[in-house]
């Protein structure tokens, strides 16, 4: 059963949201949260697996959230919800340790089935916007270094590194796969897979499964779907 936290500070949607989720069998919702504080208050006693965190709220919003929960809690998984005028906000997100984004206006069954992919270990990008996120994560950059040209990107390096094996995981991490998913791709065990996924995460020097994602994305390794 997979125990999830709803976030978002409109009860209707609260409501809905939880109502919808709990018609699969292998979901619960545990609870319901106003804003990213109180997500972070209930998950320290509820311990759910995934929190689903509206990014816009006041007081304390869906980034700040993330960044309370995954830094105290790096066992509880986040998947944000948000729209298209909410790019920058994602990449905060995203760098706070979300483990995927979505729109609100997804159907139920889009939701539900992004809950099963993040529960088991894959990463959910919105393909219909992955490419605006990409363009924000690319400005952030620029206007950390200045604005200078960096001719040599350390990216690249860093991919050199990667074994031919490597590089088949990273583009399938890129598409959302899970281990498993990735063991039944290159026909090898899901504890080899798991080697390789930690090997990628070290030698590309990244946080977390999601940046791997983003970084096989922004890089053209994965192409994303659309």
């Amino acid at each position: 059963m997979i125990q999830v936290l709803v976030a978002d500070d409109q009860r209707l949607m609260r409501d809905g949201l939880s109502a919808l989720i709990s018609l699969d069998p292998y979901i619960k919702v545990v609870g319901t949260a106003s804003d990213g504080k109180e997500a972070y208050e209930k998950a320290l006693g509820l311990r759910p697996d995934i929190v689903l965190m509206d990014i816009r709220m006041p007081v304390v919003d869906g980034v700040e959230g993330t960044r309370l929960i995954r830094s105290h809690l790096p066992e509880v998984k986040v998947m944000v919800l948000t729209t298209f005028e909410d790019i920058e906000l994602i990449v905060r997100a995203l760098e706070q340790g979300a483990n995927g984004y979505l729109l609100k206006d997804m159907p139920s069954e889009a939701i539900v089935r992004a809950i099963h992919t993040i529960h088991s270990g894959g990463t959910v990008l919105q393909p219909s916007i992955t490419a605006r996120i990409l363009e924000e994560w690319k400005k952030r950059e620029s206007r950390i270094n200045g604005n200078s040209v960096i001719r040599d990107d350390p990216g690249s390096s860093l991919i050199e590194q990667l074994s031919v094996r490597e590089m088949e995981v990273l583009r399938l991490i890129g598409r959302g796969l899970n281990n498993k998913e990735i063991a039944d791709e290159l026909i090898i065990t899901e504890g080899t897979v798991k080697n390789h996924v930690s090997n990628v995460i070290s030698k590309l020097e990244l946080r977390d499964r999601t940046q791997v994602a983003i970084f096989a994305v922004q890089r053209g390794i994965t192409i994303p779907e659309t």
